[in-house]
């Protein structure tokens, strides 16, 4: 059931994470990448399809390049095509995303139901964040696309919140449909509250649910458990690891 994806010299392919916006490959080959990761994506029953609104895309980085206020960060423009992509496609109604840091993997994911990139109607989208200042931050970033309609074509119902996504996806009742996991526990466990974070919010997945976790490449070993669990297929129909950068993106199908 486990499958991993690799685009070909993904270990050449490293960001600067001070100097998120610029270009490390011709566009062309950057589109034809993310392509063929979505190609295996839909080859093993993961994604329905793999077309998307490049024009939109564009839109959307575009806005996130000019607007948003971003220290680093270690979503590279692959994996910001890639997320964007997998959500455009998927469109799922509810989309929580845990550890949005300043906002950028937050909106990598929403992206494609609010701001200039918005290609579908969702209700309800959600970022986590447990350090006060940079959900903040997170909130402010986020707050630039909104318009006089409402973010993006539609008024969707955006959160972003301060708060520690464990107790969060423990009392949420409404069913997810795609959940981003890209948080950091304390010291001594760092990627590996993945796992707590899944089995926290396990009950509000349903079968169809996607989940998404970044740094299945460079933190593999901190997330052993956790790659182990989505790869269990008593569990998940299916799960990919997609290699497009030195991070990596495990994607699972409930």
């Amino acid at each position: 059931m486990p499958y991993r994806f690799e685009v070909d010299g993904w270990k050449q392919y490293v960001m600067n994470w001070y100097d998120p916006h610029r270009q490390l490959e011709a566009p062309e080959d950057e589109i034809a990448a993310i392509g063929q990761a979505l190609e295996a994506l839909v080859a093993h029953g993961v994604l329905p399809h793999s077309g998307y609104d490049m024009a939109l895309f564009d839109a959307h980085r575009a806005a996130v390049r000019e607007r948003f206020d971003i220290p680093w960060t270690a979503i590279t423009p692959r994996m910001q095509r890639l997320l964007y992509a997998i959500n455009a496609i998927a469109q799922p109604r509810v989309m929580v995303a845990v550890g949005v840091f300043c906002g950028n993997t937050f909106i990598s994911n929403a992206g494609a139901a609010i701001g200039p990139g918005a290609c579908y109607e969702a209700e309800r989208v959600v970022g986590l964040e447990l350090r006060t200042e940079e959900a903040d931050r997170a909130r402010s970033n986020v707050a630039t696309l909104e318009c006089p309609e409402g973010y993006g074509h539609n008024r969707v119902d955006v959160e972003i919140l301060g708060e520690d996504g464990m107790p969060w996806l423990r009392a949420i009742a409404q069913p997810i449909d795609l959940l981003y996991l890209d948080p950091d526990g304390p010291r001594g466990v760092g990627k590996s509250i993945y796992l707590h974070m899944l089995e926290a919010g396990w009950h509000a997945l349903h079968p169809g649910s996607l989940v998404l976790a970044h740094n299945s490449v460079n933190s593999a070993h901190q997330l052993s458990d956790y790659l182990s669990y989505v790869r269990d297929s008593a569990r998940f129909s299916q799960s990919v690891n997609v290699v497009v950068d030195d991070q990596g993106l495990e994607v699972s199908l409930v």
